[in-house]
């Protein structure tokens, strides 16, 4: 069950349940990519620019920009200006929620990819 608040406020603004649940989708949905993850996690040590990023990824910068972009939608991540360039940088409620995933995952992690087809230390 979605959370009251949340769903009282939707409704304020004429979103119905529904509505409430594709906005979860698109928000879990972000983490479903490896190169947003890949970012989430470079994040969480320091601030970059695009540049960096792309550096850092070796990736294209239309990849990169679009998933910053979606990162940026869902409040993944903050901008802040810097001179010429805009730095990037964890929002704090996903800080905390990372740190919050990590001690599932440190829990699950190992039975997870036990599991998956292919794991390379499947039993």
């Amino acid at each position: 069950m979605i959370n009251k608040s949340i769903l009282h406020s939707c409704h304020l603004e004429g979103f119905k349940e529904k509505d409430v649940y594709g906005a979860y989708k698109i928000f879990f949905g972000t983490l479903v990519s490896e190169s947003r993850l890949k970012i989430i996690n470079i994040l969480r040590k320091k601030r970059m620019n695009v540049s960096e990023l792309i550096n850092e990824l070796r990736a294209d910068q239309t990849a990169v920009s679009h998933d910053l972009a979606r990162l940026r939608q869902c409040g993944f991540v903050e901008t802040e200006k810097e001179g010429k360039f805009v730095n990037y940088y964890l929002s704090e409620d996903i800080r905390e929620m990372m740190h919050l995933i990590d001690e599932h995952m440190d829990k699950y992690c190992i039975h997870i990819l036990h599991e998956m087809e292919g794991g390379q230390n499947k039993k």
